[in-house]
């Protein structure tokens, strides 16, 4: 007993290290964004802020183009899930309940993608851009996280509707449900765990997706907020830390609250898929 007891606080002690480590950048990063800039400069870089100044956050939001980047990956993001949930549901449904030959074959082909790295394809992406005049649009940072993000989303569908009884969706059918009815009011409420499951995953990833932003977006109107924190970077490398920290930490927001929001039904996704499969 005494030995698993020791072992016990040994696992909380490296749990607890492993919790500031992680915690902590982001606590720094809210606490020095309430930091004059001569605190910032000359005091303490783990000293608390002497008061709560609002003069960065201020000043980020009225001088800079903070909120139209946030628009902009506001856009692409919900878009982005939207199309996500739309299409890796559905196409889940599809080939795991409805029969039709060669099903295994196209789940193969869409688990391939899995197994592409998604930045190999930059450079062809962007020569396809460019012919079809969609650079510098919303639709050029969309469809591929869309298209790159889709397996794995479909995988988690398929994993959890191979474990709902085919019997449900026959007694609605019999009841005088179509198919597609039966999908929309019973299959896809039950699911809500996996769907929290992909919103949270891909909504952190394509809020904070920098390549493609990068590289497809050359017009400021246009850019997403990981580019658009470059234009805190002052000349020669002159940089005003106290806006620039109070930028990240609005950037930061959204992702901590959808995590903070979803975490117990990413939890319960991730696990139930893994186990179930």
């Amino acid at each position: 007993m005494k030995k698993r007891k020791f072992k016990k606080h040994i696992l909380y002690l490296i749990a607890c290290i492993v919790l500031v480590i992680e915690v902590y950048p982001i606590v720094w990063t809210f606490m020095t964004s309430f930091k004059t800039q001569e605190e910032i400069r000359w005091g303490s870089s783990i000293a608390l802020p002497q008061s709560i100044h609002l003069d960065n956050y201020i000043k980020v939001l009225a001088e800079s183009q903070l909120p139209v980047y946030f628009k902009n990956s506001v856009i692409v993001t919900f878009v982005t899930i939207f199309l996500l949930i739309v299409l890796s549901a559905t196409s889940g449904f599809a080939l795991q309940k409805l029969r039709f030959k060669g099903q295994g074959l196209v789940l193969g082909f869409f688990m391939a993608g899995i197994t592409i790295p998604i930045h190999v394809t930059l450079i062809p992406l962007f020569q396809i851009y460019r012919q079809a005049g969609i650079l510098n649009t919303h639709l050029s940072l969309i469809l591929p996280q869309v298209g790159f993000n889709l397996p794995m989303s479909i995988y988690l569908f398929v994993a959890f509707y191979r474990f709902i009884p085919d019997e449900l969706m026959e007694a609605a059918v019999i009841d005088g449900s179509s198919i597609v009815k039966s999908f929309f009011t019973i299959i896809l409420p039950m699911s809500k765990n996996t769907v929290a499951t992909i919103v949270t995953m891909n909504a952190v990833f394509t809020w904070n997706e920098f390549i493609f932003a990068n590289t497809f977006i050359s017009n400021s109107d246009l850019k997403t907020v990981p580019v658009g924190l470059y234009d805190f970077v002052g000349e020669s490398g002159v940089t005003d830390w106290g806006t620039t920290f109070a930028a990240i930490s609005l950037v930061l927001l959204p992702v901590l609250i959808i995590c903070f929001v979803f975490s117990k039904q990413l939890t319960t996704g991730i696990a139930a898929g893994a186990i179930k499969e």
